[in-house]
């Protein structure tokens, strides 16, 4: 039986929201819906306004799937290091929303390239969150074979944050895609162990088990209704928390 969260939220002082490609297409069958950036920079506006510091890793299958271009023949280096530049373009998307909310931001790549973001320094990119300042993290890990769940998992913890959330298109973690089986089950609360033995389509085994290691609690929720984010920020709506068990 499916039920709403109803729980006391978590204080939260910094968060790393990944936002993958496919929220951003919107209701397109791929590329970037503009009202769907639009709406999303809104939501993290807000929960940068409740004081939270937020830094964001964002994918980039709207645009191009180096693991499904490499299943098409293409050599997987060469697909990932395109991909890792489709991440780009929407951080890019998503800095220009956010600044026309008047929010300070800073894109930081894994692959360096000067005339548009800095490159990614750890001690750097936590002094821009100290500062007030949205840090957005694009290009994965800057490596082949590592998916951007893996990039938010390294990311979150190297900036110390109290949660990674994980914005998709359905509203948390079910024991298969609701939306090809309305019979799927869907969790309230997962432990890691549990999403890596039942092998939960949530995150890559490499994020949760990076996530286990350092107590990384993940919260999974639906990135397509207007104020989401900032409702799961309070503990309201529907959602997954995957954490360690008691």
């Amino acid at each position: 039986m499916m039920t709403e969260n109803r729980e006391q939220s978590p204080s939260y002082k910094r968060v790393l929201l990944k936002v993958s490609g496919e929220a951003l297409m919107g209701n397109g069958p791929s590329g970037v819906d503009p009202v769907m950036v639009d709406m999303v920079a809104a939501d993290i506006a807000e929960v940068v306004a409740s004081g939270v510091e937020v830094c964001l890793v964002v994918g980039g299958g709207n645009i191009f799937r180096g693991l499904a271009a490499a299943a098409k023949g293409m050599d997987r280096a060469q697909g990932d290091y395109a991909g890792m530049l489709a991440t780009v373009i929407n951080a890019l998307m998503l800095q220009n929303a956010l600044e026309k909310r008047g929010m300070e931001t800073r894109v930081m790549t894994a692959i360096q390239m000067a005339s548009i973001a800095e490159p990614y320094i750890r001690r750097r990119a936590v002094r821009h969150m100290e500062k007030g300042r949205v840090v957005i993290f694009a290009a994965g890990t800057g490596n082949p074979f590592f998916t951007t769940d893996t990039a938010a998992a390294l990311r979150a913890n190297e900036m110390e944050c109290d949660a990674l959330f994980k914005g998709t298109q359905v509203d948390g973690v079910y024991s298969a895609d609701p939306r090809r089986n309305p019979d799927a089950q869907r969790y309230d609360q997962l432990t890691y162990l549990e999403v890596l033995a039942r092998d939960l389509n949530v995150m890559d085994a490499a994020a949760i088990s990076l996530a286990r290691e350092n107590r990384l609690p993940i919260v999974v929720f639906n990135m397509h209704a207007p104020g989401s984010f900032s409702a799961v920020m309070r503990g309201e709506g529907r959602f997954t928390r995957i954490i360690e068990a008691d």
